[in-house]
């Protein structure tokens, strides 16, 4: 694989990171488990509201996008205070940096490098000649405003990345405002395309008359291939650039969510917070590799410099091989094969990259880890009682018949179908069934938190076997955050015991109004590392609308969690089912792992139960 990856450099089109479709083709496959660090995304991913956003919006599809952006451009100018007349979308912010020097009534493009390949490529395509000044490597590749200044002329264009790519260095606003000022005759392009992952970023956006900016919004709202930028002008290079593009060159889907996405301030703020901290722990994490010199930075990658005999292309090789792709900086003006640049990511991710390098430079094994956790599955259902406490009773059952030592676990029940244990302790009766399935002793750690409905605004809350007080819905909420310490605590000491886990969640994961405080479906799923089969009822009717919906009101991360669909309780020939599976599969991309046949009078407890069965 790591031959393949050198060719998928060298003959990229973009000469980009991020062609990860280009990986897939040279190694022959759509179903790698890829991390792709190449390419600077926000590692939180798109926002929730994402897919109703994309829903509604399919209407519109039918009528011509509006060709003057005119809410999109509302969001815009109250996100950035911009003045209206300004700001001009596009189709990405690349269609406006290919398009400026084209129009600009400048005689020569000056860049501070290393910098973004594509600055170059635009202005020498539009015929302009290009100057580039390196900035020192000693200076941390900084911009040296003293020594871009003395190759500044008159009708020279400037373009400076702020942060800089591949850098991540920020250039104060007072020193552009303070190169625009000195030289009037110039024109400064200040590309802020990851300017929104600084906490208190400042735009400079507006500020002179010679001054030009260009945004994205896919990097920080995770949604590269929607394509949607904008560029903050003077207004007659805005009304230039506005009169050079094509008509309804930002299509609709991408107007509506580029104007909700920032109007979401929530978004924005957790997504500034995490990855500072992200960033900050990765760095911290790779400094302790002597190989690595590691460059201060701002904005949602980290830039490297190798130390050794092996090239940038030859540790790209070797992490393609585990799946892992990095961005090479050899393409870069001022720079050699000896640097790379990788994207923060989760926390996971970024702890996967930092021991491969481990085990690249110090040529030792990957650290001594805890003792692997067992294998998982998780049985989700599209409601309550779907069946998910009886088919995980049977995987228990089935799994112990193939000589695998495997334990249930639910991370909470809410049921009065309790169960006193030797040790008088209570648990949900439904993990006592499974528990005896695999022909174990019940465990409160199977089930660490019972809720026992006493009224129908709250419960008494059993916590590992231990009544700890009765709760209003209110309170229990608050007290989630110690229930789920209690919770993965649980889960990680079976898992240390057992060769497999099955799990099982509780209502449905679609259940909107209560995702925000999950401890028991997708939540659990993610920190058991867990691969999750939707159960459905199709006694009940609408199943494979109920499969539909649930998948659409999930946020990506989970969704990405989904194996695929059980269908459950099903009478008949299962092979009428067929076009109903296909129908599923388009939407979802998933298929149906199983058809359940209705089993009569089981006599076993249903899972979150509220009522006693006999």
């Amino acid at each position: 694989m790591g031959k393949n990856m050198a060719v998928v450099e060298k003959n990229g089109q973009s000469g980009h990171g991020g062609n990860i479709h280009l990986f897939r083709r040279k190694i022959g496959t759509e179903k790698q488990d890829i991390v792709d660090f190449s390419a600077n995304i926000n590692p939180l991913g798109p926002p929730e509201w994402l897919r109703s956003v994309l829903s509604r919006a399919v209407a519109d599809l039918g009528h011509y996008p509006d060709p003057d952006c005119h809410d999109l451009i509302d969001s815009i100018a109250s996100y950035g205070k911009y003045p209206r007349s300004q700001i001009v979308p596009a189709n990405g912010s690349t269609e406006l940096l290919y398009l400026l020097p084209r129009i600009l009534p400048c005689k020569r493009v000056l860049i501070p490098v290393p910098a973004y390949i594509d600055y170059a490529r635009a202005a020498r395509l539009a015929g302009k000649p290009v100057e580039e000044v390196v900035m020192s490597e000693q200076g941390g590749f900084n911009l040296d405003p003293l020594q871009l200044v003395r190759h500044i002329k008159a009708q020279d264009l400037v373009i400076i990345g702020s942060p800089n790519n591949p850098t991540g260095a920020l250039v104060h606003p007072a020193v552009i405002l303070k190169m625009a000022t000195d030289f009037p005759e110039a024109f400064f392009l200040v590309d802020e395309a990851f300017l929104d992952f600084v906490e208190d970023g400042e735009s400079v956006g507006g500020k002179l008359e010679n001054i030009f900016t260009l945004n994205s919004l896919t990097k920080f709202f995770a949604l590269p291939g929607l394509r949607l930028g904008y560029g903050v002008f003077s207004g007659e290079i805005a009304d230039q650039m506005r009169e050079h593009l094509p008509p309804w060159t930002v299509n609709s889907l991408a107007q509506t969510i580029g104007a909700r996405a920032l109007q979401d301030t929530s978004y924005h703020e957790q997504t500034r917070r995490t990855c500072t901290l992200l960033r900050e722990s990765f760095t911290e994490k790779l400094r302790c590799i002597s190989a690595l010199t590691v460059y201060a930075g701002n904005a949602n990658y980290i830039f490297i410099r190798l130390a050794g005999n092996l090239t940038s292309r030859e540790i790209a090789d070797r992490l393609a091989g585990q799946g892992i792709l990095i961005r090479c900086c050899d393409n870069y003006t001022g720079l050699d094969d000896s640097f790379i640049r990788v994207a923060v990511r989760t926390e996971a991710e970024n702890s996967r990259l930092a021991e491969a390098f481990t085990t690249i430079f110090e040529k030792k094994a990957p650290s001594a880890r805890k003792k692997k956790k067992a294998g998982s599955l998780m049985f989700q259902g599209t409601s309550s009682n779907a069946g998910k406490s009886v088919l995980t009773a049977a995987l228990c059952r089935i799994l112990l018949q193939d000589g695998v030592r495997v334990a249930p676990f639910k991370a909470q029940n809410m049921s009065l179908n309790s169960f006193v244990t030797a040790r008088g302790e209570e648990m949900g009766r439904a993990q006592v069934v499974q528990a005896q399935a695999a022909r174990l002793d019940p465990d409160v750690r199977m089930n660490p938190v019972l809720l026992k409905p006493n009224s129908d605004t709250g419960s008494q809350v059993i916590v590992q076997g231990r009544p700890v007080k009765n709760m209003s819905v209110s309170e229990y909420t608050l007290f989630k955050d110690k229930a789920w310490d209690i919770v993965c605590a649980s889960y990680d000491s079976l898992a240390a015991e057992y060769e497999a886990i099955i799990l099982e969640g509780a209502g449905s994961p679609g259940e909107i109004n209560l995702k925000h405080h999950d401890i028991v479906n997708m939540r659990m799923a993610r920190q058991a590392e867990s691969p999750v089969l939707l159960v459905g009822d199709i006694d009940r009717g609408g199943v494979y609308a109920s499969f539909v919906g649930t998948m659409e009101v999930l946020a990506e991360w989970e969704r990405r969690l989904v194996a695929g669909f059980v269908v459950n309780r099903f009478r008949g020939q299962a092979s009428l089912l067929d076009s109903a599976h296909t129908y599923l599969r388009d939407y979802t991309g998933l298929g149906v792992f199983g058809v359940i046949p209705y089993l009569h009078d089981l006599g076993l407890p249903e899972e979150d139960s509220v009522s006693f069965k006999g």
